[in-house]
């Protein structure tokens, strides 16, 4: 029998490992903004709104929102073209301590474009408090309370229920991004910052109850991005991925 240099041996556990790890989780990770333009994107609002879809841009390389000092608007929605179930998400988001508006990032949501409404969960994104920031609110209509943590109206919610060691990070002085991660499976949202788990929420009763399942929410439906009424905001989004089982 001839013998095979050890040699051979060793390339061709090299070219093995390398197909393991090209089938990795890492490899799963499918990115929804090509850094240049919102294709796949479309921005929802009122009509009255319409003239200001502008507030959502690409500056150099990120997904930008900002509404000037004194804009009278309602919700200015910045929803995927595409719709996702079970789903891993993440992101970089930058926040300034000067920003006195909120955001956040809606996954399994619908417009209603009759009603000028946006249905379905929400992750908070707050930087006057970003305490709140990981914490999960239900835009859906009939509901509109905190998911996560469960203190119903949105004045309840407090800093004593922000998890111990939470962070986040603005970017006034320095070059900074937060790490944003939420998983959807089933009934289930967690949401990581920072490394930090936030919420790890049991939706079975409420994600699927008549209301959510009657506006196709809660379970299936369009992540998002939100610009706030009132105040003024001025945040960025970039690497932005999402992993399917």
């Amino acid at each position: 029998m001839k013998r095979i240099a050890p040699w051979l041996i060793l390339l061709a556990a090299c070219h093995v490992a390398s197909a393991v790890e090209t089938t990795g989780d890492d490899a799963e990770w499918t990115s929804l903004f090509n850094g240049k333009n919102l294709d796949g994107w479309t921005v929802k609002c009122r009509p009255a709104d319409q003239d200001k879809i502008g507030y959502w841009q690409v500056v150099n390389g990120a997904i930008t929102a900002e509404t000037p000092p004194g804009s009278k608007h309602h919700y200015i929605w910045l929803l995927t073209e595409k719709e996702y179930g079970d789903f891993s998400l993440r992101l970089k988001v930058q926040t300034y301590r000067k920003t006195t508006g909120n955001s956040g990032v809606q996954v399994r949501s619908r417009y209603d474009d009759a009603a000028g409404w946006l249905d379905g969960p929400q992750v908070d994104i707050h930087p006057p408090g970003p305490w709140r920031c990981g914490f999960i609110y239900d835009e859906t209509r009939g509901a509109q309370i905190w998911l996560w943590p469960d203190v119903g109206r949105p004045a309840n919610a407090k800093p004593e229920h922000a998890p111990q060691g939470w962070k986040w990070s603005h970017a006034d002085d320095r070059e900074v991004w937060n790490d944003v991660q939420i998983t959807c499976q089933g009934t289930q949202i967690t949401t990581v910052i920072n490394g930090v788990t936030v919420a790890d929420y049991d939706g079975t009763g409420r994600l699927d109850d008549e209301p959510h399942r009657s506006r196709n929410v809660g379970m299936k439906g369009r992540i998002g991005l939100q610009i706030h009424p009132g105040d003024e905001l001025l945040i960025r989004f970039k690497e932005i991925e999402v992993r399917q089982p």
